[in-house]
C-alpha cells in the first residue's frame, strides 16, 4: 500500500443532520459501517476527518501532528471554553497556560478538595433529610458551586451562588445547540466572565486577597511565557474554566446514582470497598456513559497515517465515545463492568472521556483528577452512606442530546443516613 490510498468516505453533500440525529455515535456508527479507524465526511459544508480508537488518540496527541487553533466551532469557543483558552491554544504559550492550570492540582490541593467534598455532603444531607424527594441533579450543581467556590477561593453570598450555578451550567448545557439555547449560554459566559473580572481587578488593586494557592490568588498573579502578567479577560476564563467543569460533574454523579440503581450486584461490591474499587466503579462510569463525544483539531503538517495522506489545516474529530466503546480495546464494551479495569495499566490513549495524551505537554483535561476525586468521594456517599427510595420515573437517556442526562434527572425520595 501507498500513501495515495484514498481515504473512506461517508458518501453524501453534507452530515450536519446525521450529526445531530446521531449524536455521540454519529462517528462510532460509521467506524463500523465503513470499517476504518478513519474517514473523511463533511459538517457544516466543511472537509472533516473522522478518528477513533487507541492508535488514532496516539497520533491526536502527538504535539506535532495536530493543533488546536481555529480548530473548535466558534459556538462552542464562545460558550463553552472563552475565548484564548488553554484549550484552543497550542505551543509555548499552551505550555505556560497548562503549568498554570496543572500548579493547583498539587496532592496537598487535591486531598483540601476532597475534604471540602465531604463537608458539603454532610451538609447537603442534612438539607435533603427534610424534604421528601429531590431532584439529584438540580442538587449536585448548586453544591458542586458551592464546592467550586471555597477551593478555587471565591466566597459569595448564597443568592449569588444559585445564580453562578445557573450561568455555569448554562454554558456547558447549551454548548452544543443551535438558536435561542445557544444565545443562552453564551450570555450565561459573558455575565459570568464580567463578574469575574471585576474580583481580579480588585485582587490586582489589592483591594480583595484570597487565600494563597487557589485558582484565583494563583492564576490573578502569574505570567505569560514573556514575563507578562495575564490580561485580566484571560486570567476570568480560565478560572472559570476551572468552576464550569467542576458543575459539570453533576452529570457524571448523575451517572453514577444510575449506575448503582441499575447495577445492584455491584453496588454490593461497594459495601467494603477500597480506593481502588471506587477508582473502578467510577472509571467505568466515565467509560461507559456519554460525556463528550469528540474534540477537535486540524493538522499541524502534512502526514501520512494508515497509509492515508492527511493534509495541513484538515480539520479532524477524535471520537472519544466511540474510544470508549472500542471492542478492540475494552471486552463487551456494551456492558458495564467496572472489574474491567483491575489490572488496567492506566494507558492515556484508552480511557479518554476528558481526552488522551500527556497532562502536561499534550491537551488532556487538567482537571480529570478533580473529577475523579469528587466522583469518588460522591459515589461512597450514594452506595454507602445513604438510604434512597426510588420512585418510578424515566431513568433513560438519549445519545443525541448532548450532553446527554437521565430524563427525570434522577428522583430520589426519603433521604436517610445509614
Amino acid at each position: 500500500m501507498t500513501a495515495n490510498n484514498e481515504m473512506p468516505k461517508d458518501e453524501g453533500i453534507d452530515h450536519t443532520l446525521g450529526l445531530l440525529e446521531e449524536g455521540y455515535k454519529f462517528i462510532l456508527n460509521r467506524r463500523r459501517s465503513l470499517k476504518s479507524e478513519i474517514f473523511e465526511t463533511r459538517i457544516l459544508g466543511k472537509k472533516a476527518i473522522c478518528m477513533s480508537g487507541r492508535d488514532a488518540t496516539e497520533i491526536f496527541y502527538t504535539p506535532d501532528n495536530f493543533k488546536r487553533e481555529n480548530a473548535a466551532p466558534n459556538r462552542v469557543v464562545q460558550s463553552l471554553f472563552g475565548k484564548n483558552s488553554v484549550q484552543t491554544l497550542d505551543g509555548e504559550e499552551h505550555r505556560n497556560r497548562k503549568e498554570m492550570l496543572m500548579s493547583i492540582m498539587s496532592d496537598e490541593r487535591i486531598d483540601q478538595l476532597k475534604e471540602i467534598t465531604k463537608q458539603f455532603w454532610e451538609k447537603t444531607i442534612d438539607e435533603w433529610e427534610t424534604k421528601y424527594e429531590i431532584i439529584l441533579y438540580d442538587e449536585m450543581k448548586e453544591m458542586l458551586c458551592k464546592i467550586a467556590c471555597v477551593w478555587a477561593g471565591v466566597l459569595v453570598e448564597e443568592e449569588e451562588l444559585r445564580w453562578l450555578a445557573k450561568e455555569l451550567s448554562e454554558m456547558y448545557e447549551s454548548a452544543a445547540s443551535i438558536g435561542p439555547t445557544h444565545w443562552k449560554g453564551r450570555n450565561a459566559r459573558n455575565q459570568v466572565e464580567k463578574w469575574m473580572k471585576e474580583l481580579i481587578q480588585k485582587i490586582r488593586d489589592k483591594k480583595l486577597i484570597p487565600p494563597e494557592g487557589t485558582a484565583l490568588h494563583k492564576f490573578s498573579l502569574h505570567k505569560d511565557e514573556n514575563g507578562e502578567l495575564l490580561d485580566i479577560e484571560t486570567v476570568a476564563v480560565e478560572v472559570i474554566n476551572i468552576y464550569r467543569p467542576i458543575v459539570a460533574i453533576s452529570v457524571y454523579i448523575n451517572f453514577l446514582a444510575l449506575a448503582i440503581i441499575e447495577h445492584p450486584d455491584e453496588k454490593k461490591k461497594l459495601k467494603k470497598a477500597d480506593d481502588k474499587d471506587f477508582e473502578m466503579f467510577v472509571n467505568e462510569v466515565r467509560r461507559f456513559y456519554p460525556f463528550f463525544p469528540f474534540v477537535a483539531a486540524r493538522a499541524n503538517r502534512d502526514f501520512t497515517w494508515k497509509d492515508y495522506k492527511i493534509k495541513k489545516d484538515t480539520l479532524a474529530l477524535l471520537d472519544l465515545y466511540g474510544t470508549n466503546h472500542d471492542g478492540d480495546i475494552w471486552e463487551d464494551p456494551e456492558a458495564f463492568k467496572p472489574g474491567r479495569f483491575i489490572d488496567w495499566k492506566e494507558d492515556r490513549f484508552t480511557l479518554i472521556p476528558q481526552g488522551g495524551g500527556d497532562y502536561l505537554s499534550g491537551h488532556r483535561c487538567a482537571g480529570e483528577k478533580v473529577t475523579l476525586e469528587i466522583m469518588k468521594v460522591s459515589l461512597d456517599y450514594l452506595a454507602n452512606k445513604l438510604d434512597f427510595e426510588v420512585p418510578e420515573q424515566d431513568l433513560s437517556f438519549e445519545l443525541n442530546d448532548i450532553p446527554s442526562i437521565p430524563h427525570s434527572r434522577i428522583i430520589l425520595r426519603n433521604i436517610r443516613r445509614k
